[in-house]
């Protein structure tokens, strides 16, 4: 007979009495769960001793709880607000503890691998803690390494969390509305891969190269010869955190302004064009450098968004920006899950309303990161689950909000997306444009020239054997091939001027001694030709479409 471990026992214990003193009316009223876990019981919210507790819960729930934040359908504003600030800061463990894992994953001791090593750490996380270092080169280095047995922890933490969750989606209307063991499954993922330092030092080399064309920007470069899944070595960077900076806390900084367009408009690249950003931006971890640079640190979170859903953001983000309430519901529609009991165009009006209240306003008004969230939130209370990347990028906005207020609190992120979208639409289409997708293109095509003799032999053979039948209906046949040959033409011209913009843009990247406006003259004269050819079309199609609608039927 199978017993469960003491451990496994005590961690249940801990998490139902964590339940029982925050079922209450602001955390999870209505969701179903008061009834199995406290009956009629009532306790007033207390979003700071939620997150406290959540804090003794261990580094698990610590990381839950910054997922957590995200979840502006699930939690109310002033959780989701307490869990943003959710600290991942521990006691160190001991000296021995780390010597022991850098001779085991680097192979050497440290007097071999390193000039001096600093025993006291610099700072202690829930899952590592960092220590200062010089390499036998001379070059000043930061070392993290992670918590001993801190991943069978982890796993077994995140076995209690789903069979919970299993069993609150099994017997709630709440679990069958959010499926929270999906939501754990996605955790496991995240959590996991931040346990494997050779995956942040990939991130650290992929961020490098995206924050390459902004000159006050970068990421700590990681020694590879030093680094394992549980060591990570990256050169040190001098400096401090964003909010610990004098001339920020005491609003007398002059470059707050560029540096906060700069990060802003990186993140844009690095969701809407890169589909891969920093999913944790919080002050704490954005370094400001004796030299005035940002760097980012702690990419062991970070996420991946597919082009299509790059694409249906750069859309979302626009009309945003532009006060385009319909639209920013229609797109939403698109991108989220539709459950039973929708009310489309309550969401609609809902929607409205809110990016209505947020227009043209400054980040000393408005936070681009709570528009996201409420967004997810309307859409939740309107029986529509959010998609995923939304709540991500909203956590990621909520935090760059806070960022913006202390660089320049009159900084505007809607106008810095107008001002960044062309650039963002150009790539986006030089991407489509690839050489991969040219490649699987002249695929498909061979693939239809294939197949096009079979099938046309296919067709004949039915034809001769009678097996072919036609409907018609009466009509006018001189006048049915007047339109189509209309329509085709339409559709030809439409074809060789999406062409012509193609290359134009193309061009555009094409260093050339002759420019007009700061552009290559000839991509600037077919960009000339297609507008004079796009409005030589749309003249066309209106006459045409004037002189049928006065034809007789």
């Amino acid at each position: 007979m199978f017993f469960p471990r003491p451990r496994k026992i005590r961690r249940y214990k801990d998490i139902v009495r964590f339940l029982i003193k925050h079922a209450n009316r602001d955390f999870i009223r209505g969701t179903g769960l008061e009834r199995e876990v406290i009956g009629s019981q009532k306790l007033k919210g207390d979003p700071i001793q939620f997150v406290r507790d959540l804090e003794l819960l261990g580094p698990t729930f610590v990381k839950l709880g910054q997922i957590f934040s995200t979840r502006a359908d699930l939690l109310p504003k002033p959780y989701i607000e307490a869990l943003s600030r959710l600290q991942d800061e521990v006691e160190p463990f001991a000296w021995q503890d780390v010597e022991k894992t850098i001779v085991q994953e680097l192979g050497h001791p440290i007097a071999t691998l390193f000039a001096d090593f600093e025993s006291t750490p610099m700072a202690a996380g829930s899952l590592g803690q960092v220590h200062r270092a010089h390499l036998h080169t001379g070059q000043q280095v930061a070392v993290k390494i992670q918590r001993p047995a801190i991943q069978s922890i982890i796993l077994e933490d995140l076995d209690i969390i789903q069979e919970i969750a299993g069993t609150v989606d099994r017997h709630t209307e709440i679990g069958r509305k959010y499926m929270f063991e999906e939501m754990v499954d996605e955790f496991r993922k995240t959590l996991l891969r931040e346990l494997d330092y050779t995956l942040e030092q990939q991130n650290l080399l992929i961020m490098g190269k995206i924050l390459q064309p902004y000159p006050d920007m970068g990421v700590p470069r990681p020694i590879d010869s030093h680094c394992t899944s549980k060591v990570l070595t990256m050169e040190y960077v001098r400096g401090v955190p964003l909010q610990d900076h004098p001339g920020l806390r005491n609003n007398c900084f002059p470059q707050g302004r560029e540096l906060a367009e700069q990060l802003f408009k990186s993140y844009l690249d690095q969701v809407l064009v890169e589909g891969f950003f920093h999913a944790d931006p919080h002050p704490g971890n954005i370094f400001i450098t004796d030299t005035e640079k940002l760097i980012l640190l702690d990419l062991g979170m970070v996420s991946r968004i597919a082009p299509r859903s790059q694409e249906n953001l750069l859309k979302l983000l626009l009309a945003l920006s532009e006060g385009d309430g319909h639209e920013v519901a229609k797109i939403s529609l698109k991108i989220a899950t539709r459950l039973p009991g929708l009310d489309e165009n309550k969401f609609i009006r809902q929607v409205g309303d809110m990016v209505l209240l947020y227009k043209d306003a400054t980040v000393a008004q408005m936070q681009a990161g709570h528009v996201v969230m409420e967004l997810a939130r309307i859409a939740t209370a309107n029986n529509i689950r959010p998609a995923p990347e939304l709540t991500t990028l909203g956590k990621a906005l909520l935090h760059l909000d806070e960022i913006g207020r202390v660089l320049d609190p009159a900084f505007n992120p809607a106008q810095a997306l107008k001002e960044h979208s062309e650039s963002i639409l150009r790539r986006h289409l030089l991407k489509s444009f690839s050489s991969a997708r040219a490649f699987s293109s002249l695929l498909e095509g061979r693939e239809l020239m294939e197949k096009f003799p079979r099938r046309l032999n296919e067709f004949t053979e039915s034809l001769s054997r009678n097996e072919v039948e036609v409907k018609v209906r009466a009509f006018d046949e001189s006048r049915l091939m007047g339109h189509l040959q209309s329509m085709t033409n339409r559709v030809t011209m439409g074809i060789v001027l999406a062409a012509l913009i193609l290359g134009a843009a193309m061009l555009t990247n094409v260093p050339s001694d002759h420019t007009v406006f700061g552009y290559p003259i000839i991509a600037m004269v077919f960009f000339v030709i297609a507008a004079a050819w796009g409005f030589a079309l749309v003249i066309s199609i209106f006459l045409q479409d004037r002189k049928s609608r006065k034809m007789p039927r």
